[in-house]
């Protein structure tokens, strides 16, 4: 054997190195074996039981009348069968209830002290001031599961279990095939089939396709076409982390089945400095656990029946946002700002993922007002909110709007700004609270102009974001510093590097583009 060999046999250029850093990201390794054991040996199923149980127990606590309980191990076993055995309505429809699941919890009845009563139980928990030490983080390779209808196996290349529940698929290829991230995709889609391994993608949140030069991610149910690239500058911090070797317990457990030829050559490689990889920067940016959660949590959606998750210029830019508007200018309101994110990036479900973010802020009378300027445009964001499970009530008119804006039941509300005339010309609109966040669609528009000032009399303690699709002429600086100044780009030429938007012809420095038919997020079509 010579020293190259395992660089191309059975994707070890690929597959051990994913382990490798993925250990060092807080994943605790499982040899194959093992991860068939947890399942009690039923390489039907996809939940590791023999992890989830536990961690129920441990995660779960009833708080009644002053005093903590534990859940009945009857209720312990009701959640595990709840998740397990979800009815099957198509592979996105169950996706999404078995997401709603982990979520939101499942409530569950038990009596105590002679009282009954309904309890939360929770399968993952989401506080990121908790979740990396409260959950349990297990990456497995070679992960066998039974085709439907058959004894047939599949077996994904790397499997990540939060809490024994498959979060994260990823199918490693070596570069020297023939469009390797093509053919890694090809396998994740077959095996979401039918008559493949649904099973396995019910609860998978992400998908990944990777190879040492390229790599790419989804999620269930996403087209090939759809696939998209991660962009994010971590080298810096990437770079100790792929080269700190794994103490030799990790190395025992991870080379313990595989010839010994292939621990030499990578205690070999260990001794010179490696360089950061594309399929590097996908794992530490998607996939270290911390990540994972975050994306699951806050930025996947479902869109009429589509399941989608972030780009990554949806993902910076609502960050950006959301540290922003914890912020205060002198006047003590929350600071605001125009996001420029050019046409076909998913501007409507970037607002969606914000407002999604802002509920979650727990602010006391919060109201998302989502402004437009044209009847079409109102009528596909108040679509769009509602195919995401965000009902927001649309303003029928000024007086309506005006109603809207200043009782307290309404949360997420649509209109079309010449309605705000009517409501503070003829209905003295005035809502002062601070927890008012007014999104702006195409804010540069002119109309704006005179509006925005009887949007400010009306709410004059709201936070004001505007978002455009199109650049800002130096006639229209104005009203970037109206809102608040400038929060986030992304622009034709990115959109152009990430084939997003197609180039029609560059004359003068403008961009000419068209769409590519390309969704705003990685997933279905849009």
């Amino acid at each position: 054997m010579t020293d190259q060999l395992p660089s191309f046999l059975e994707d070890h250029i690929s597959q051990i190195p994913a382990l490798q850093l993925l250990q060092n990201l807080g994943w605790d390794y499982l040899t194959p074996t093992e991860a068939v054991t947890l399942r009690g040996g039923k390489l039907s199923g996809v939940i590791l039981d023999g992890v989830l149980v536990p961690q129920l127990r441990k995660l779960n606590n009833i708080r009644f009348k002053g005093d903590e309980y534990e859940f009945s191990e009857a209720n312990i076993q009701s959640a595990l069968q709840a998740i397990k055995e979800v009815l099957f309505d198509g592979l996105v429809r169950t996706n999404e209830k078995i997401y709603d699941l982990l979520v939101l919890g499942k409530s569950l009845s038990q009596t105590i002290d002679g009282d009954t009563k309904s309890f939360p139980l929770f399968f993952i928990d989401w506080n990121p001031a908790t979740f990396l030490t409260n959950n349990v983080f297990h990456v497995t390779e070679e992960f066998e599961v039974e085709r439907t209808g058959s004894h047939e196996m599949r077996r994904p290349d790397l499997v990540l279990f939060v809490n024994g529940i498959p979060l994260a698929v990823i199918e490693c290829k070596r570069p020297d095939l023939k469009e390797p991230i093509e053919q890694a995709i090809s396998q994740q889609l077959r095996n979401q089939r039918d008559d493949e391994i649904p099973k396995l993608f019910l609860y998978s949140q992400l998908l990944l396709a990777v190879s040492k030069s390229e790599a790419k991610y989804a999620t269930t149910g996403t087209p090939l076409k759809f696939w998209a690239v991660w962009k994010e500058d971590v080298d810096a911090v990437l770079a100790p982390i792929v080269n700190a070797p794994l103490s030799d317990a990790k190395k025992n457990r991870l080379f313990g089945d595989r010839y010994a030829y292939v621990r030499a050559y990578f205690d070999r490689l260990e001794q010179e400095r490696r360089e950061v990889t594309p399929q590097d920067r996908a794992l530490y940016s998607l996939c270290r656990p911390e990540r994972l959660l975050d994306l699951t949590y806050n930025f996947t959606l479902f869109d009429a029946g589509e399941k989608k998750v972030a780009r990554y210029q949806q993902f910076f830019c609502i960050k950006k946002i959301l540290g922003r508007i914890r912020e205060r200018d002198d006047a003590g309101r929350r600071k605001g700002g125009v996001v420029w994110h050019t046409q076909g990036s998913g501007k409507s479900l970037t607002m969606v993922m914000l407002a999604k973010a802002a509920v979650r802020e727990n602010l006391p009378d919060y109201k998302i007002v989502l402004v437009t300027d044209r009847v079409d445009l109102d009528d596909q964001i108040y679509k769009t909110f509602r195919h995401c499970d965000l009902e927001p009530d649309r303003a029928k008119s000024g007086r309506h709007l005006a109603t809207l804006l200043a009782g307290p039941k309404s949360r997420v509300v649509t209109t079309i700004i010449d309605k705000f005339e009517t409501a503070v010309l003829k209905c003295e609109l005035r809502n002062e609270s601070d927890n008012v966040f007014v999104l702006v669609d195409e804010s540069h528009r002119g109309q704006y102009g005179g509006m925005h000032t009887r949007m400010r009399k009306a709410l004059p303690n709201a936070c004001f974001i505007g978002f455009t699709g199109t650049p800002v002429k130096r006639k229209e600086k104005d009203t970037i510093t109206k809102f608040g100044g400038l929060i986030d780009t992304y622009t034709i030429r990115q959109a152009v590097e990430d084939k997003a938007v197609v180039p029609l012809l560059y004359e003068g420095g403008t961009w000419s583009s068209r769409s590519t038919g390309r969704p705003s997020t990685a997933g279905s079509t849009s």
